[in-house]
């Protein structure tokens, strides 16, 4: 697997999103609990050093199977975590955006990983639960910037950002990350991507496979039929070699699609099958 760096963090291109461990709707425990802890144990030996996760997945529940499945970390597993949300009683999200907020988020997550600093906090932003909308976010990444001076924080990222928070959160602190979601068949950030990568800033597509609504098109069958892969195989392929600068992070509470997904790190997608997958593009 080849590399990117989340500031002075090496990373593999190839990490893991540990969403899909907690229950239904992201709601609390995992339907086996066994079978979540036993994804985690399997990264290492993969050669995933990157896990994406939350406080508000479950909420608690991820971080504390990779707590109980990875602590002590090894020295080379690089931890991302977000902050900006709380859940309802009715697995509703809500935001918790107040600096405040943003404290406690901090000290809930190092808590539930029993850890000392968190290596990236991604700054979620809920001006639209749906996707990216404008709003100022000076408060926000400046409280997040004043824990990271505490030394809670090793680096900040962004998520469900537009191009003009990117650029305002980068005039407050240094940004090592943009979390946005992208895919194949959602590719409104194509300009962001572009001038991250110029920057050496990484981007981090959520829903690589499509999320709750997993990708389908007949293109996109084709084309992992005629390579002997899987579809999901040849959507993650198509994100590694849109731009150096992504980092996937597709979760599953399965081993075997584990590894599968880890598996098309290898898979190279010739110049015709790229022109092929581009008519997917809505």
């Amino acid at each position: 697997m080849n590399t990117f760096q989340l500031g002075d963090l090496t990373v593999n291109r190839m990490g893991y999103g540990a969403m899909q461990l907690a229950g239904p709707h992201v709601f609390g425990p995992p339907k086996d609990r066994e079978q979540a802890l036993a994804v985690l144990r399997e990264l290492a030996a993969l050669g995933v050093d990157h896990i994406d996760t939350s406080d508000f997945y479950g909420p608690h529940v991820t971080n504390q199977l990779i707590r109980e499945a990875l602590h002590p970390y090894a020295d080379d597993l690089t931890i991302v975590t977000k902050v900006g949300a709380t859940r309802g009683a009715d697995a509703s999200w809500l935001p918790a955006q107040s600096p405040k907020e943003l404290e406690t988020a901090v000290h809930d997550n190092l808590r539930n990983l029993g850890l000392e600093v968190l290596d990236v906090v991604n700054m979620r932003l809920m001006f639209d639960v749906m996707g990216p909308a404008e709003g100022d976010i000076e408060a926000h990444i400046t409280a997040l910037a004043e824990l990271q001076q505490r030394g809670l924080i090793r680096h900040i990222g962004l998520s469900n950002a537009t191009a003009q928070q990117v650029q305002q959160a980068r005039g407050i602190a240094p940004i090592v990350c943009v979390q946005n979601q992208y895919n194949l068949a959602h590719r409104h950030d194509d300009a962001l991507i572009d001038t991250l990568a110029q920057d050496g800033i990484a981007y981090v597509p959520f829903f690589p496979l499509g999320g709750f609504s997993p990708l389908q098109s007949s293109q996109l069958a084709e084309v992992a039929a005629q390579l002997e892969a899987t579809p999901m195989q040849v959507a993650l392929a198509w994100l590694l070699q849109r731009s150096r600068n992504i980092l996937l992070i597709p979760g599953t509470s399965s081993l075997a699609h584990l590894r599968q997904n880890v598996a098309a790190a290898t898979l190279v997608l010739p110049p015709e099958t790229l022109q092929k997958l581009d008519q997917i593009k809505g």
